[in-house]
Formats: structure tokens, C-alpha cells, sequence
């Protein structure tokens, strides 16, 4: 029966009988899971987690910064997220002087709350099934392009009716790859300030070591406040703004977990691919991925080098450090897991037997081509694949790769501008450049762009960018002197050479510059699209349309939940242990505890120091109101869940809708877990609520927030 299971899962992305897998709509739950919630132990009905006309349990939960989740934990608009989603935000207001990354912040008051230059959230207000009006206007007989364009026609119709002037942002998203749409109405707060942060050495404890891995001892949260207008509306920053006063927030349990206990994630989840098919595992596995993972590493090299030299280069670049080397261990573990569990013949096996039924005369017709032309896709574009992931890397890891074209194009503008049209420009000009220059390190960016591309003319192919295959061949295929020269002789290396050109434009010298050439010749090829390559990409595109959709016909009484999108889902399971592991103390798999962490502490270590004062809390058991009724300090904790990225921060929720912890992990036996979903490995990782309230307590002192929040004992 496991195996039927396990064949089910992985082959076609539907939870027929296994209750911890699934990213499902808010506004399906009552009729396809709020049963069989409720018999594993849900206390809540579907209309008290999602309502229209009422308050709920979504109210509470927003999309933070684009990426990550956070949940409303207070009247007065504080919200709870992972200390890696607020780290671009922390980095961005720390300095020499005031290092909240290392040493952590504590607002004693709103006067104290601090306010980056760009933070937002994003509350989600309904949705609805727009598909038959979609599909009815297109067909089978349409290009894809022809057909996108009618879709996007229609898309903008829906948006524009459904935002009520502007209040609102509203999207309309596509669903199993084209087979269905549904439109999301949000709305967004920009006024977001930073209430509280553990330091490092608690909110990124193990570091990149143990990123992914369990058993885990990090106290991966951040602290922030929504505020508002006096009338409780959106608002730009002022000083005038008042915390907002939510729909809803979160209860916080402190009752803790056991065993088998239910519990309930609702978040953002980012990208799944469930329905990849086996052609394209094979190419990430054998193509895509090994590139990004070796020049992800080559980036991070580069970095770490300045990093390790100076604190300030390191606080300026430990977000983007910290982003590329979470793909980095990311992608290597999917090479492994998806290699290790062979998912790419399991899937193989499924798609055989789809194309048999495919190929039946009742459906030959419609479905008869469709294996064949997703084959020929992958196989046509595996060195396309790994070149763009050379090129991907190359991109993430350096501010240069792109950045002089971006500008060089305003650039161009202001210079062909009469005088009165760059009196327009001039202020988008100076805002861009302020924003991307203010914590630049040249030499670490000289190093970087260097590497990337002695790797990227090495590694890449044949089908290298032209220019750079042109100066590669010049400089005997190594980049190093020809980047120093380059920024050495280039107006976009400083703010005060850009300001001269400004003062003096001349198109001649940004279509010469050195750096421009080199970056407008990796972004040509970043954005290139050939005829033929579009033409392969709509023909995959419409055969993986219908796969889906022949799937979905093949089994129409199971119970689907689409692919992960950045929109908001909700996945329920149980507290659930792995097998004893010899590293974790606790007595049960599925927790960790302060004991373990201070077992870990390797003094001065970057990954694994620890702060004074919690050793002093832990040799004395100092532990107030947040200890288990065991007399150990729970730090993180283990569920099945289903969950992606995106997911991070996401509340976990028990089944009276209180909140016990805040997700922000996965593990990395389980990192297939994007393509298959694993019922026997998946786990989430989450920080304890009892540790987090235990460190703004006991650790930190900041008893003005403990008093914000609604905690039940």
C-alpha cells in the first residue's frame, strides 16, 4: 500500500490518502479537507481559518518582503518572522557602530522602532476561480503566443475590476500550467520598522553548517511592527503613522508539542514543480544544477575572502552572501536526493503509462504527442540549461554583472534628453544610484565578476556571450586583469565618476565604457530568446499543458492541489520524529533542546559562539515560564508538513489556531522535496514559540513585547 502511495505522490501531485502532503487554497478547505482536518484533530472549522466577511485565521497572515511569510501576533501590529527574512532589512541598518546582526536590537518603545528604506507586507483579503471565463476566450488551435495574449487581455480586466480604485492589488494567477486561473486581492503596508533581533550568534546559530540539517539549535526569528495611517489605511513612512490594529492576530500557546500532536502551516510557499516531468529532473540533475552549485561557490569564494577582512564589508554583504549560499546547499542537496531516490525513472514509469492511455484512439488525438515532444524539449536545451545556470550564478553573486547595463540605459536616455526631460529623469537616476552604491566594496566586486567569469568561459560552452567570448580569447581565457582594468577605467566604478558624467553627459563615453560593454553583453545573453528557442519553449509549454490536463482527466475523483506560486496555502500534518539520531539529546526525535545548543558552542567561532548571557540562563536553568514540564528549554521542533520556499516564517499553528512555532526549514533528506513529495522523510523545522518568547524574555529583557502579546499557558 506504501508503494501505491508513494507511486501516486510522486507521479502526479495528488493527496488521495496521505494527509500531510498538499499546499491547498484557503477557499477549498471545506470541501476537501476540513473532514479529514478535523478527524486528525483540527478544533476549527474551515470558515474560522478563511472568511470573507468575517475575521479569521488568514487575517493574520502576510507575505513578507515578497519572499518570505510572517503572522500578526499582537493588536498593535507586531509581527513574527524568520531572523533570515528580516536579514537584508537588519544588515541594511546596521553599521560599524550600531552591528545589529552581531549583537541583536531591542526597541524599548515605537519611538525606538527602526525603519528600513524598503519593507512591506502583504495581507490577503479573497480570491476566486476566474477559469471558465479565461479558457472560454482561447483554445487548442492558438499559438501560445496568440493564446497569452488573449490571457493577458482578460487578466488585466479582472484586475482592474477587482482593486476598487487602487485600494487593492489584485493578481490573477495561472494553475496547473495553464489549466486553471484564480485572481488574489491583497493589500499592502509599506510602513514596516524593526522591533526586535537576536543576535547572530542565536538567530543564525550553525550557520551554513548546519543550514538544512537536523538536528538544529537556531533561534531563527526577527521581530517587526505594521503601521498605518490614523485610519488604520496604508500610508508612506511618517512620523504621523500609528501601529496598525489588525483584523486578527495569533493566540501563542505555550503548552508545547508531543508526538502525533496536529498542527497546521498557512504561508507563501514559493515554487514547487510536482509536475516535472522525468526529462527535466535529468537535466537539472546531470546539467542545471551542477553549474549553479559551482558557480554559486565561486561567487561565495570571492566574497568571503573581504568578508573574513573587514566587519563592515561583512555586514554590507552578509545578506547577499547568506542568499547565495542557501541555494547553494540547496541545489547540491537536490542533486543528491533527487539522484539517491531516482525519482527521475519513477516518474519515468508513470509517464509510460500515461502515454499508453495517451495513445488510445479515444485520445491519441489530443494527448497522442505529448511524452514525445517534452523528451525532445529537455534534450534539445540540456546545454542551453547548464550555460543559464553558469550565467545565473554569475548574476546572483555580482553586483557588476548586471548593474552598468541597467544603469547605462538610463544613462543613454539622460544624455539624449533635451534639458527639461533630464530634469525628470535626473532625480530616478541619482535615487538608483544612492540605493545600489551606498554599501559597495569595489575590490570584493572586482574579485567577484573576475571569477564568475573565468568560470563562466570555462565551464559555460560554446554558446558563451560574444563579447566575452571575444575578450576571452584576448586575455588567454583569464579575466582577472582585464575586470581591475576595467573598473579602474569605467564612470560606473564610483558615485563621483557617475556624478561627473551626469554633470557632462555624452552617449560616446557609456556605448565605450569597459564596464558597461562587458555587463550589457552578459545581460543580451541573460534575456536572450531566439526565434527557435521560443518557438521550442512554446511547443513544450503547450504539451506540458495538456499532460496536466490529460492527468487530471485520466483521474477526475482524486483530490488535486496545485503547484506552489507564491500564494497563500495551507498544509496540516502531525508533530512527527525522525529516527533517533546519536547528535540529539532529547528523548524523542522530533525536538531539540538548549542543552544540545550549548553542546555545540565552539567559542569565537563564526558559526558557533554563543552569547554570555545565555550560557549564564542555561547554567542556571533560568528559563521562567517557557521551559517544557520536562524542565529542558525546547528550541526547535520537527513536523511532516509540506512545505517549500517562502514558507519561511510561516506560523505553526496547533489545532485550536494558537500559535507554537515559526517554520523556517527543511531537512535535507527530504530536498527532492520541490519535485516529490517524500510522506516518509518530509520534514519541516521550526523554532519553538517558547524559545523565541524565552530569549525577548529572559535573554533580551524586552518585556514591552511579551506584554504586546495574547499567550496562553
Amino acid at each position: 500500500m506504501k508503494k501505491l502511495v508513494l507511486l501516486v505522490v510522486l507521479c502526479v501531485s495528488t493527496l488521495a490518502t496521505m494527509a500531510d502532503e498538499g499546499m491547498w487554497f484557503l477557499m477549498h478547505l471545506k470541501r476537501l479537507n476540513e473532514a479529514d482536518m478535523q478527524k486528525k484533530g483540527l478544533k476549527l472549522t474551515a470558515e474560522e481559518i478563511y472568511s470573507i466577511n468575517n475575521s479569521s485565521l488568514k487575517d493574520a497572515i502576510v507575505q513578507f518582503n515578497g519572499g518570505c511569510t510572517a503572522e500578526i501576533v499582537s493588536a498593535t501590529g507586531l509581527v513574527f518572522t524568520n531572523h533570515h527574512c528580516g536579514y537584508g532589512a537588519i544588515a541594511e541598518l546596521s553599521n560599524k557602530e550600531n552591528d545589529y546582526l552581531t549583537n541583536g536590537f531591542w526597541a524599548k518603545n515605537y519611538a525606538e522602532e527602526l525603519k528600513p528604506k524598503s519593507l512591506y507586507v502583504r495581507f490577503f483579503v479573497r480570491m476566486d476561480d476566474v477559469s471558465k471565463r479565461i479558457l472560454s476566450l482561447v483554445n487548442d488551435k492558438m499559438s501560445e503566443k496568440e493564446r497569452n495574449t488573449i490571457i493577458q487581455q482578460e487578466v488585466a480586466k479582472i484586475e482592474k475590476e477587482n482593486s476598487e480604485n487602487g485600494k487593492y492589488v489584485v493578481n490573477v494567477r495561472s494553475f496547473y500550467n495553464g489549466n486553471e486561473f484564480y485572481y488574489f486581492v491583497y493589500q499592502d503596508y509599506h510602513d514596516v520598522r524593526l522591533v526586535g533581533t537576536p543576535p547572530n550568534s542565536i538567530g543564525k546559530f550553525g550557520g551554513d553548517t548546519d543550514n538544512w540539517e537536523w538536528p538544529r539549535h537556531t533561534g531563527d526569528f526577527s521581530i517587526f511592527r505594521v503601521y498605518a495611517d490614523k485610519d488604520g489605511n496604508p500610508a508612506a513612512y511618517s512620523k504621523d503613522n500609528v501601529p496598525l490594529k489588525p483584523k486578527y492576530h495569533l493566540p501563542i500557546s505555550l503548552k508545547g508539542i508531543k508526538e502525533g500532536d496536529f498542527s497546521m502551516i498557512l504561508g507563501y510557499p514559493g515554487r514547487t514543480n510536482r509536475w516535472m516531468p522525468a526529462a527535466g529532473i535529468d537535466q537539472n540533475v546531470n546539467f542545471a544544477y551542477p553549474a549553479w552549485v559551482e558557480a554559486s561557490k565561486v561567487g561565495m569564494d570571492a566574497m568571503k575572502r573581504h568578508m573574513d577582512k573587514d566587519q563592515e564589508v561583512n555586514i554590507n554583504y552578509a545578506s547577499k552572501y547568506s542568499g547565495v549560499a542557501n541555494y547553494w546547499k540547496n541545489r547540491q542537496g537536490m542533486i543528491d536526493a533527487l539522484t539517491k531516490h531516482k525519482t527521475s525513472a519513477t516518474k519515468r514509469k508513470a509517464e509510460n503509462k500515461f502515454n499508453k492511455w495517451a495513445n488510445k484512439a479515444a485520445n491519441k488525438a489530443q494527448y497522442g504527442d505529448v511524452i514525445k515532444t517534452i523528451n525532445d524539449y529537455y534534450e534539445s536545451t540540456n546545454l542551453k540549461a547548464r550555460h543559464d545556470n553558469y550565467l545565473t550564478g554569475m548574476v546572483r553573486s555580482s553586483t557588476f554583472a548586471m548593474l552598468p547595463s541597467t544603469l547605462g540605459t538610463g544613462l543613454l536616455q539622460y544624455s539624449a534628453a533635451n534639458d527639461a526631460k533630464r530634469q525628470e529623469i535626473q532625480p530616478r537616476i541619482d535615487a538608483f544610484i544612492a540605493d545600489n552604491y551606498e554599501k559597495l566594496y569595489l575590490p570584493l566586486e572586482i574579485d567577484v565578476l573576475a571569477d564568475e567569469l573565468n568560470l563562466y568561459v570555462a565551464k559555460a560552452g560554446d554558446n558563451i556571450a560574444p563579447y566575452i567570448a571575444e575578450l576571452a580569447k584576448q586575455n588567454n581565457n583569464q579575466f582577472t586583469s582585464v575586470i581591475k582594468a576595467a573598473f579602474d577605467n569605467s564612470i560606473f566604478s564610483s558615485k563621483e565618476k557617475l556624478a561627473a558624467f551626469i554633470a557632462n553627459p555624452n552617449a560616446a563615453t557609456v556605448e565605450n565604457d569597459p564596464l558597461y560593454k562587458i555587463s550589457k553583453a552578459i545581460a543580451d545573453k541573460y534575456r536572450e530568446r531566439t526565434e527557435a528557442q521560443q518557438l521550442a519553449e512554446d511547443n513544450f509549454q503547450a504539451a506540458h499543458r495538456k499532460y496536466i490536463a490529460g492527468f487530471l482527466a485520466q483521474n477526475p475523483k482524486a483530490k488535486y492541489y496545485p503547484d506552489a506560486n507564491s500564494t497563500l496555502r495551507l498544509t496540516y500534518g502531525t508533530i512527527r520524529a525522525l529516527p533517533k539520531d546519536p547528535r540529539n539529546d532529547a528523548k524523542i526525535n522530533n525536538y531539540t533542546t538548549l542543552d544540545g545548543t550549548i553542546a555545540k558552542y565552539k567559542p569565537n567561532d563564526e558559526e558557533f559562539d554563543l552569547p554570555k548571557k545565555l550560557m549564564e540562563l542555561h547554567e542556571k536553568k533560568d528559563y521562567g515560564r517557557y521551559a517544557d514540564k520536562a524542565g529542558y528549554m525546547p528550541v526547535n521542533f520537527l513536523s511532516d508538513q509540506d512545505i517549500t520556499g517562502g514558507n519561511s516564517g510561516s506560523p505553526v499553528l496547533n489545532a485550536n489556531g494558537e500559535l507554537i512555532g515559526l517554520a523556517f526549514d527543511g531537512n535535507i533528506e527530504a530536498m527532492a522535496g520541490d519535485v516529490i513529495f517524500d510522506p516518509k522523510l518530509q520534514r519541516t523545522i521550526s523554532v519553538d514559540i517558547r524559545y523565541v518568547l524565552f530569549v525577548i524574555d529572559k535573554f533580551a529583557g524586552a518585556q514591552n513585547i511579551i506584554n504586546e502579546l495574547t499567550i496562553k499557558d
